[in-house]
């Protein structure tokens, strides 16, 4: 396969611009990068998700979505349970010192780990917009011999940007070798999925369903 590099470029710079905005996912690899747990793991399975999400929206999950506002609208719901649930949780845990302090002699198993990165990654609603929904347009409205150059740009920048976030946090350590720091981070947390969550709840029960065509 032959990558034009105009759309190439293209691609790349949009998802980049996309994960600027420090979503749940992203804040749970650079927690997990933090503590080095499982750190090429994490980073390996959101970065495969979102290839698997970015063909999909540039193929035909764009338009299952547009023609099925319904199965949408229950994966914004799914998702606002867990961002919520997750969002309590980080706060209870940056009000608990105890939880603080253990956390770095209790890690996720590798089990655990795989299970909520899978929450963050396919019960967010806002991996759909950016990645089937969003840059799934902006494939389909390149000419077809420039679709999967865009498409693969996207995905270079999917993996460069899970990859500095995991392996780039660990340089990050020393400032959250204590324990206000880590409860700033969780409180940080807990925060942005609790805004997100309600933002994802007001999307879904509110008309219409805002999905670009």
């Amino acid at each position: 396969m032959m990558l034009h590099a105009a759309p190439f470029m293209t691609g790349f710079a949009l998802f980049a611009s996309l994960s600027v905005a420090i979503g749940p996912q992203s804040l749970f690899v650079l927690q997990q990068g933090l503590r080095k747990n499982h750190t090429g793991l994490i980073v390996l399975f959101c970065s495969l998700s979102d290839v698997a999400l970015i063909v999909a929206g540039a193929g035909f999950a764009h338009g299952v979505f547009l023609l099925r506002p319904t199965l949408a609208r229950g994966l914004t719901l799914a998702g606002a349970v867990f961002l919520l649930w997750n969002g309590i949780r980080s706060l209870k845990q940056a009000m608990d010192a105890r939880t603080i302090a253990g956390k770095e002699q209790n890690p996720f198993s590798c089990r655990t780990t795989l299970l909520v990165a899978a929450g963050f990654t396919w019960l967010n609603p806002q991996v759909y917009l950016d990645t089937v929904l969003l840059i799934g347009s902006a494939t389909l409205a390149q000419p077809p011999p420039f679709r999967p150059s865009f498409s693969v740009g996207a995905i270079m920048a999917s993996f460069l940007w899970f990859t500095a976030l995991g392996y780039g946090a660990r340089l990050l350590r020393p400032i959250f070798t204590g324990q206000r720091p880590r409860q700033y981070l969780n409180i940080l947390t807990g925060s942005a999925m609790l805004c997100l969550a309600v933002l994802a709840i007001r999307t879904a029960l509110g008309p219409p369903f805002p999905f670009p065509s």
